[in-house]
């Protein structure tokens, strides 16, 4: 006669006991939110863009340009559940290009993006002027303001989301490991106008990949009869897409620098200088972008 036996059923104790320790381990893995809370101030990390810009040759002679503007034109606002109000990507492109172009050392950037706050402080200095008690700083003409040579426009020109999409995962008696990740990419336009004659000289595009990835693991198991414990970890990092901005802006600055040496727009101030590395990186040939679609 066969003896039916009830499955064994896992205890509490060795369950209290696995939660004490992945709790323990996941403290050690787990980056806490209060350190980042408590962290003191930096400066902007160096992107490897950054640095190719540090290092460039000298130009035979500075370029006076002006940025008016260099906005978001996506028109892209993030996803739910965050603010219909919040961009996608940053509004500070301005500021981004005109220090790319001051780290580069080849241009001569005036103040254009507050030109009316240049302008109303210039006002009250030659008002001044005119009074015999005026400030010591204010007691000589003011000379003319810098005209540029060249005008420099465009913007952030596209923000594509889930370019790329995948993940893994495996589950067994009940214990399982996913990884995910997802692929955005940023687009930005910058080109070189001749205030003289309306001419565009050098017109460059950029693109940037912004990087999303997500682990979790967990516990799904019956430690007894209708009693079900159910446990989650994880982690997700994301790339900054006001750092992958910054980065497509300073390479767009190394391109139109390099595309203006090859077509003799500007020149360097030694000619054997174009053999080097930075001259060579980003004076090389994009490569062709593939398409899923098949010609008909």
């Amino acid at each position: 006669m066969t003896t039916l036996t009830t499955p064994p059923y896992i205890s509490v104790s060795r369950i209290l006991g696995f939660l004490l320790a992945l709790t323990i381990q996941g403290c050690t893995l787990l980056p806490t939110p209060d350190a980042a809370l408590v962290s003191e101030p930096t400066l902007a990390p160096n992107t490897s863009t950054k640095l190719d810009l540090k290092q460039l040759p000298a130009p035979k002679g500075k370029i006076v340009a002006s940025v008016y503007s260099f906005s978001d034109k996506t028109g892209q606002y993030k996803t739910a559940p965050a603010s219909s109000f919040s961009t996608s990507v940053t509004q500070g492109g301005a500021a981004l290009l005109n220090q790319a172009l001051h780290d580069s050392g080849w241009f001569i950037t005036l103040e254009r993006e507050g030109l009316q706050n240049l302008l109303t402080e210039r006002k009250i200095i030659r008002a001044a002027l005119k009074k015999p008690d005026a400030p010591a700083n204010n007691n000589s003409d003011l000379p003319s303001l810098l005209a540029a040579n060249v005008l420099l426009e465009g913007g952030i020109v596209g923000y594509d989301t889930n370019i790329l999409t995948g993940g893994a995962g495996a589950r067994f008696l009940g214990i399982g490991l996913s990884d995910q990740y997802r692929m955005d990419q940023v687009t930005v336009n910058l080109r070189a106008i001749d205030i003289r004659t309306g001419q565009i000289l050098n017109n460059v595009s950029t693109t940037k990949t912004i990087y999303s990835r997500e682990v979790q693991t967990g516990v799904f198991k019956f430690i007894e009869y209708k009693k079900l414990l159910e446990l989650e970890a994880g982690i997700t990092t994301n790339e900054p897409a006001q750092l992958c901005v910054r980065t497509a802006i300073e390479a767009a600055v190394l391109h139109l620098i390099v595309d203006g040496i090859d077509s003799n727009t500007w020149a360097l101030d030694d000619y054997t200088q174009t053999t080097h590395p930075v001259i060579k990186k980003y004076s090389a040939k994009p490569p062709i972008a593939n398409s899923n679609l098949s010609d008909s």
